[in-house]
């Protein structure tokens, strides 16, 4: 019988529920296509040499609900944080990364959440249309 592998620390974030797109940024569409809106995914690698515009991220896929592993903007996911992952499919994909500390995991968590909210910025300069249903321009829900 395996033995179930190591838990390891990774970045774990959600997918943003509204993200603009279209000429200068005036619609918007829910998720990304390939995850849903506020689905749960994990970093798996970034790409320091694109400023972290870019990731790798692990979750479950929007149309088929199994594990996918893309390659997506860093703008388009939120509230990044450290977490010990358990998930033998998740862990499964990790083979082969060097484990990271607690620490590690939140530094590099909030490096991604300064990077993402800039791009969010920066991305589509012009005003945001009326009524906005971005990200930053949603209220919070309580829980």
């Amino acid at each position: 019988m395996d033995e179930p592998p190591e838990p390891l620390w990774l970045v774990a974030a959600n997918v943003v529920r509204w993200r603009r797109y279209g000429d200068l940024g005036q619609e918007f569409r829910p998720g990304t296509k390939a995850f849903r809106a506020g689905a749960k995914v994990y970093v798996l690698d970034t790409y320091p040499g694109t400023g972290n515009e870019q990731l790798t991220a692990v979750g479950h896929g929007r149309h088929t609900g199994r594990w996918i592993t893309i390659d997506t903007g860093t703008r388009h996911l939120h509230t990044f944080r450290p977490q010990l992952v358990y998930s033998p499919a998740v862990l499964r994909r990790c083979a082969g990364m060097l484990p990271q500390t607690r620490e590690e995991a939140a530094e590099l968590a909030e490096r991604l959440e300064r990077t993402a909210r800039l791009g969010r910025h920066a991305h589509h300069a012009a005003p945001h249309p009326e009524p906005c249903l971005c990200h930053e321009c949603l209220p919070l829900s309580p829980g």
